[in-house]
């Protein structure tokens, strides 16, 4: 959050540093030339939800940081639905009806679903915890969240967490991964800072008017891990190690960050030291941010990370770390250098040498993730924008935090563009964008978007890009999450993906993998690595522009 505001009693420094801290308006993207690139269809589709802040002018943090979005097939039809997050009333699920229909049309089935959440929503996840074959529900917020178990029909049943320390807990972003490698899916709830409406605090910005604080303002609280102990989850923080590091969470993704077979967490804090925690594969984690390369940005500053996304956008075999900030930061990109001797993981920031810095520095970034737009195999980033303290050149007007969205195109040797203006109207509208999900809605074989808006309209962006050829994967196995797959081809470099519905911003994207195979589809051959870290090879399949069913006994095609 803004470096641009200040607190009653702020030191002499601390002035002299905000001085030059005005906001920097993003230019215009330059004219769209072509078809556009994305297609916004919400409320076409039916798609129809309004966030709710519920501010009354008191300036609380949790009204500026809502709300995420989840992206799953909850009644095993073959598309996404989707549960949007509310902070003031219920949250909403809406069926996807494009099985059996051919149309893709959202219908609100809330009612009757099981899904009784109502408190300060803030984000949700996704994860298959009773290992049934369908995606269960996490929802997080301040001072509550809920876990809801899928039967596979649609229906909820809520399945009690452990209650956190203190009953105001604020919980950002969350993951479900296997850290002990037992088959069942943990779980991992990111905690922001120590808020209680009792004691907010009064914050300014540079000229004196009211704004909303930064974390400073707060104590940093630990993230908390359960422990699955066959559907009933046990809190294991402080055995685990991870209440020896504190930080303002906000966004986390659970990967095999040094190689090892074992996944590991990165954590995104906000205006804080990254956490990397490394799993030493007997129940704890060890914190190696700062010895990784990847807590702070290449000239030394704990920026103000949101989103993250991790992905191998380089094309050599490991995953990277991407993390948003705030605007006048920039974003960070943290090129995998492969473990160190001592199996330590090893970071670069390369966010210049990429390009990256002067397309992102006047955002504030909040969803985010790789994912191939154009099907072309190299992976691109979109971002959902909007400011977290008043930007200047909205002075005066309802609401002054509203940015663009960016879309960014990886070139798969290193470099990024800005594509925004390509994208079409869809991305040239100025909200207060913030849960980001990425899948194929319409199984048309491309990734489409729905983006949250903090007081705002939900906003679906179809992938309307030139058709090129492509694989979907989809795996099932007791447990999924963390799986590696990697798709070889002839004479070109392979594509590696891991299995994940973590990352951006407080919410959940699709469970199945999708490789962009341009104009030369053939493959030679499919590997897999499980996340208990068996290996198995797959043949080529007999034919791509589909969707392919890996389990570990073999594929099953449809």
């Amino acid at each position: 959050m803004s470096l641009c505001r200040f607190q009653f009693l702020a030191t002499a420094a601390a002035f002299l540093a905000l001085a030059g801290c005005s906001a920097t308006k993003p230019g215009p993207a330059a004219p769209s030339v072509g078809p556009a690139l994305f297609r916004e269809a919400a409320s076409a589709t039916g798609l129809v939800f309004a966030h709710q802040t519920g501010a009354k002018g008191d300036f609380e943090m949790p009204e500026i940081m809502g709300a995420g979005v989840a992206l799953l097939d909850m009644d095993g039809d073959g598309d996404l639905d989707v549960y949007l997050v509310q902070s003031v009333g219920p949250g909403k699920l809406y069926r996807n009806d494009l099985v059996p229909s051919g149309k893709l049309t959202f219908t609100d089935v809330t009612a009757g679903s099981g899904i009784t959440y109502v408190g300060y929503g803030i984000g949700a996840a996704t994860g298959d915890i009773d290992q049934d074959g369908d995606l269960d529900l996490l929802i997080t917020g301040y001072g509550s969240r809920a876990l809801y178990r899928n039967d596979g029909a649609g229906k909820f049943t809520e399945v009690p967490l452990p209650p956190p320390p203190v009953p105001h807990q604020w919980s950002s972003s969350a993951s479900f991964f296997d850290y002990d490698r037992d088959g069942r899916l943990d779980l991992v709830i990111l905690s922001y800072v120590n808020f209680t409406r009792e004691g907010n605090k009064k914050c300014q910005a540079p000229t004196g008017e009211p704004d909303y604080c930064t974390p400073r303002a707060y104590a940093s609280v630990a993230a908390r891990i359960y422990h699955n102990e066959g559907g009933r989850f046990t809190d294991v923080t402080t055995k685990a190690g991870l209440d020896q590091a504190l930080g303002p969470g906000l966004g986390v993704s659970a990967a095999d960050l040094n190689g090892d077979g074992w996944p590991d967490l990165f954590v995104a804090n906000d205006t804080a030291a990254n956490h990397i925690w490394i799993n030493q594969h007997n129940g704890t984690f060890k914190q190696l941010g700062i010895e990784s390369g990847a807590a702070y940005s290449e000239d030394g500053l704990a920026k103000a990370g949101m989103g993250v996304a991790v992905g191998d956008y380089d094309q050599d075999g490991d995953d990277d770390l991407f993390v948003v900030n705030l605007m006048r930061e920039g974003s960070t990109l943290y090129r995998n250098e492969g473990p160190a001797p001592n199996g330590w993981p090893t970071f670069l920031d390369v966010t210049r040498a990429t390009g990256l810095y002067p397309i992102t520095f006047a955002f504030t970034g909040f969803g985010t993730d790789w994912f191939d737009y154009d099907n072309d195999g190299a992976l691109d980033l979109f971002i959902a924008n909007g400011a977290v303290t008043l930007r200047e050149e909205q002075r005066g007007k309802p609401r002054p935090f509203r940015e663009r969205n960016l879309l960014i195109r990886g070139d798969g040797r290193g470099k990024f563009t800005d594509q925004s203006a390509a994208a079409g109207p869809a991305l040239a509208v100025d909200e207060i964008s913030r849960g980001a999900a990425f899948g194929d809605l319409d199984n048309d074989g491309d990734t489409d978007i729905v983006v949250t808006s903090n007081g705002g309209p939900a906003r679906l962006l179809l992938n309307e890009t030139p058709r090129q050829n492509y694989l979907q994967i989809k795996l099932e196995a007791p447990v999924t999450a963390g799986a590696l797959v990697t798709v070889y081809r002839e004479d070109l470099r392979p594509l590696l993906r891991r299995m994940h519905t973590d990352s951006s911003y407080a919410s959940a994207s699709d469970a199945r993998l999708q490789f962009g195979l341009g104009d030369k589809p053939v493959i030679s051959r499919i590997e897999v690595q499980w996340p208990n870290g068996a290996r198995q090879t797959f043949p080529a399949p007999a034919a791509v522009n589909r969707v392919v069913t890996l389990q570990p006994s073999g594929p099953a095609k449809r």
